[in-house]
């Protein structure tokens, strides 16, 4: 593809390219339509290539690997997740690249998307991110340089996120394993998107299944500090699920209930 940033979007169900001019995407981009029929189509225009991939596939996480495996194929420089409600601010693509020009020591940058329920960034300023501050990430954020995460052998983990076993946690796994094989990450709190207003694909509140994919997500992220992991999220979270009659004890056990869940599936 001819420019540095190819935008990796993951969509179901579309009909036709539209959404790009939706969402302003106006640079290079690879959709994958999780839909009811296979093909492949390359739209080349005047300025963006368009790589078009319906699949019969499911799940959020092996729609972003077949993303990441046509980013390989199309040698792209820089990627940036997408999901099908990311509308792009106007200069999102120098924003995106002007940032790794001035980071060239990391291998991934976390930008800021603005959404209900995150109104301003993380950080005010710059700074390298570890374990504990990866944690309050989500895809669409994630922009990365694409051999460098080729060569440490990353990709989603399919058992996790929206139309997988567990429901959420794959951002986050993918981060953490980045951060296990020595990529170095940076946060850049620059907006460079907004969520539509539209309803969650995954999230239907506080319940079991909510916190047993939470602690199979932990467990995964860190075999070693994962019941410690849960327990922090059980207390500095009470005062969103505790609305619904839900204790702290119940979230630590369906937790360590997704825990075992996910070890046995693990151990096949």
């Amino acid at each position: 593809m001819g420019r540095r940033l190819t935008v990796l979007l993951s969509a179901m169900g579309l009909k036709d390219r539209s959404i790009l001019e939706t969402l302003n995407i106006t640079g290079d981009v690879i959709v994958i339509n999780q839909t009811e029929q296979d093909s492949d189509e390359t739209f080349r225009e005047e300025d963006r290539i368009v790589r078009f991939i319906s699949s019969t596939e499911r799940g959020l996480s092996v729609s972003r690997n077949t993303a990441l495996e046509a980013a390989r194929e199309a040698e792209a420089e820089l990627c940036v997740f997408c999901d099908n409600d990311c509308v792009y601010v106007k200069d999102y693509e120098k924003i995106i690249t002007g940032a790794f020009d001035r980071h060239p020591e990391s291998d991934i940058l976390v930008f800021f998307i603005r959404r209900p329920e995150r109104s301003e960034p993380v950080f005010r300023r710059e700074r390298r991110m570890g374990r504990l501050s990866s944690m309050k990430i989500f895809s669409p954020e994630i922009a990365f340089r694409l051999k460098a995460v080729r060569d440490a052998g990353l990709s989603m983990d399919p058992l996790f996120g929206a139309g997988a076993r567990f429901l959420m946690g794959e951002e986050n796994i993918f981060l953490f394993d980045a951060l296990r094989a020595g990529l170095k990450l940076t946060y850049i709190p620059v907006k460079i998107a907004e969520l539509m207003k539209t309803e969650s694909t995954w999230f239907q509140g506080y319940n079991e299944a909510f916190f047993k994919s939470r602690g199979a997500g932990y467990t995964r992220m860190s075999p070693r500090f994962n019941e410690l992991l849960m327990l922090q999220f059980a207390i500095r979270k009470r005062s969103l699920y505790g609305g619904s009659g839900i204790t702290v004890s119940d979230a630590l056990r369906w937790m360590k209930e997704g825990k075992k869940e996910y070890e046995a599936l693990y151990r096949r």
